[in-house]
C-alpha cells in the first residue's frame, strides 16, 4: 500500500516537473490575471500589471528550464533581460532607437531609469518568440531534409532571427498603446504615428524591430537549437501564451478598451506569424496522437 502511495507521489512530481506541469499552471494564472485587468482600477490595476509580467516571465523561464535545463533559463534571462535593459536605458537617455520617451514612475523599482519590470517583459515574450522563429524557419527551409549544407544552416539561422524578431516586435502593436494609455510612459514627440493610435511615434515601432532582431539572434546563438523542442506537447505552453496574447489582446481592445484600430493592427501584425506557428503546433500534436504512419510493404514481383 505504501509503495503504491509513493508511486503516486512520484508520478505527480514528474507531472509537475514536465514541460507542461509548472509552466502550464503559471500560464493559467497569468491568463486569469489578464482577464481581470479590464475590470480593475487604481492600485489593483497596477498590481495586475506587475503580476502579469512576473507570472508570464516565470512561465517562460520555467518552460525553458524544464525543456532545456536551468542553464538555458538563466541564459534567456541574462540575454533577453540584459539586452532589454540596455536598449531601454539607452532609449530613455538618448531617444535612440525608440524616440524620446520617459517612464512616469508607476511601474515600481528602477535601474538606470528603467523599471525592473521592463526587462522581465522583454524576457517573457522573447523565449516563445525564439521558439516561434525556429519552428517557422525549420518549416520554410525543410528541417527534415537529409542534406544539411552551410547554405541551409545560414538560411535557417537568418529566418529564425527575422521571423522571431518580427514576431516579438509585432507584440508592441498591442503593448505600447495599452501602457501609454495607462500612463506608464510618455513620448516627447508622438507624431507621426499609426492612424488611429495616438501618442506613439512610428520611430518606436522601428526601434522595436531593431532591438527584437538583435535579441532573438543573440538568443539563437546562446540557446541550443534543440532547446524547448521535442514532442508537440512540450511546446504547448509557449503556443498557448502566444495564442492568448494574440487573440485575447484583440478582443480586449475591441470589447473593453475601445481601441478597434489597435485590435486590427495587432491582430494582423501578430497573426501573420503566430497563426502559422499555432497551425504547425496543432498539426504536430495531431500527428503525435495518430502515431507513426504504418510502413508500406512492397510486394515481391511488383514493378518499380
Amino acid at each position: 500500500m505504501r509503495d503504491a502511495r509513493d508511486g503516486d507521489v512520484r508520478a505527480r512530481r514528474r507531472g509537475l516537473l514536465s514541460p507542461v506541469g509548472v509552466p502550464l499552471v503559471l500560464a493559467a494564472v497569468t491568463v486569469l490575471v489578464q482577464v481581470a485587468y479590464p475590470l480593475l482600477d487604481g492600485r489593483a490595476l497596477a498590481w495586475s500589471t506587475t503580476a502579469t509580467v512576473v507570472l508570464f516571465c516565470a512561465a517562460s523561464l520555467a518552460h525553458a528550464a524544464l525543456t532545456a535545463g536551468a542553464r538555458t533559463a538563466v541564459l534567456v534571462l541574462l540575454v533577453a533581460g540584459g539586452a532589454g535593459l540596455v536598449a531601454e536605458a539607452v532609449g530613455t537617455a538618448t531617444g535612440f532607437p525608440f524616440g524620446p520617451y520617459e517612464y512616469t514612475g508607476t511601474l515600481g523599482w528602477e535601474v538606470l531609469d528603467v523599471p525592473v519590470l521592463i526587462p522581465l517583459a522583454w524576457t517573457m515574450m522573447a523565449w516563445p518568440m525564439l521558439l516561434l522563429g525556429r519552428r517557422l524557419a525549420d518549416a520554410l527551409v525543410g528541417s527534415r531534409s537529409r542534406a544539411t549544407t552551410a547554405l541551409t544552416t545560414a538560411l535557417t539561422t537568418a529566418l529564425t532571427a527575422v521571423l522571431g524578431g518580427l514576431g516579438l516586435a509585432s507584440w508592441d502593436l498591442y503593448l505600447d498603446p495599452q501602457m501609454t494609455d495607462a500612463g506608464h510612459w510618455v513620448f516627447a514627440s508622438p507624431e507621426p504615428g499609426l492612424p488611429g493610435v495616438p501618442g506613439i511615434p512610428l520611430t518606436n515601432y522601428a526601434g522595436w524591430v531593431l532591438v527584437s532582431l538583435v535579441m532573438v539572434r543573440a538568443l539563437d546563438v546562446v540557446v541550443p537549437r534543440t532547446a524547448g523542442r521535442g514532442r508537440a506537447a512540450d511546446e504547448l505552453v509557449p503556443a498557448l501564451l502566444l495564442g492568448w496574447t494574440w487573440l485575447g489582446s484583440a478582443l480586449a481592445n475591441v470589447a473593453f478598451f475601445g481601441r478597434p484600430e489597435v485590435a486590427a493592427y495587432g491582430f494582423v501584425g501578430m497573426g501573420v506569424l503566430v497563426g502559422p506557428y499555432l497551425w504547425l503546433h496543432v498539426r504536430g500534436a495531431r500527428r503525435s496522437l495518430d502515431g507513426p504512419a504504418p510502413a508500406r510493404v512492397r510486394r515481391s514481383g511488383s514493378r518499380a
